[in-house]
């Protein structure tokens, strides 16, 4: 029987040591896409470690990074180093391995959705720890999914799936389906890869009451200074006169 609290793994990329955020360095280029995707990172796990009733864990890569990992992350999370050579077998692993450990539940969460509410994530945990289902996933509106969180060890679902596509949540689902698992959906919601989805996260930020503060002030300083002056897509040269992630 499981005797701790389910796990809230958030896949890492080590900012600067990995490269991160790639369909934005045209224009942001590679340095401020790094700089930007600290801000979620950092964001995401100041709001993990605020849960109450799990273990929260920052999954990383590369490995070789830890001492870095350590300096960015909240005390209370622990590291666990991503293995595997593609993300199907890296989340095959992290998330058997917290089961293996005694969790009521493993869940992995991403990155790249800085405004997702915690409490799908603690939905995600509840309904895991209370036996209500196999598998959780969370959606994305580009076909991935946020979240996923598993009851017991299904390798099986993270195989032969094209990762990146908008086909990742579909296909997972009709594998938990054909596999006879139960799942509980969560809400939809949204994630940051392109510049499109950049100024949809800016154009949201005066209504939204889930705020990731270093996120929200490092949009700020790129689009701000340049709102009167052009309507024009983002530059390399606007890019280049922001600050690094607050």
């Amino acid at each position: 029987m499981p005797n701790l609290p389910p796990a809230v793994a958030v896949m890492a990329k080590v900012p600067g040591v990995a490269v991160v955020k790639t369909r934005l360095h045209e224009s942001l280029g590679a340095e401020r896409a790094t700089e930007l995707y600290r801000c979620f990172l950092l964001d995401r796990l100041d709001a993990l470690a605020t849960l109450r009733d799990i273990t929260g864990v920052v999954a990383f890569t590369p490995p070789e990074a830890e001492a870095l990992m350590r300096e960015l992350a909240p005390p209370a999370l622990r590291l666990a180093p991503q293995r595997g050579a593609d993300l199907g077998e890296r989340l095959t692993n992290i998330l058997t391995e917290l089961l293996d450990r005694g969790h009521a539940g493993a869940i992995a969460v991403d990155s790249d959705s800085p405004t997702l509410p915690m409490a799908h994530v603690a939905e995600a945990a509840s309904v895991l720890s209370g036996a209500k289902c196999d598998v959780v996933l969370g959606p994305c509106e580009d076909g991935g999914y946020y979240l996923v969180g598993l009851r017991f060890p299904q390798a099986e679902l993270f195989e032969g799936i094209p990762w990146s596509t908008d086909a990742v949540f579909a296909l997972t689902l009709d594998k938990a389906r054909a596999r006879g698992l139960s799942v509980h959906i969560l809400p939809r919601w949204f994630d940051v890869d392109t510049e499109a989805d950049l100024r949809r996260l800016y154009a949201d930020m005066p209504a939204g009451t889930h705020d990731p503060q270093r996120t929200y002030a490092f949009i700020r300083q790129l689009y701000e200074p340049a709102i009167a002056a052009s309507s024009s897509p983002l530059t390399r040269g606007m890019a280049a006169g922001a600050d690094g992630c607050p």
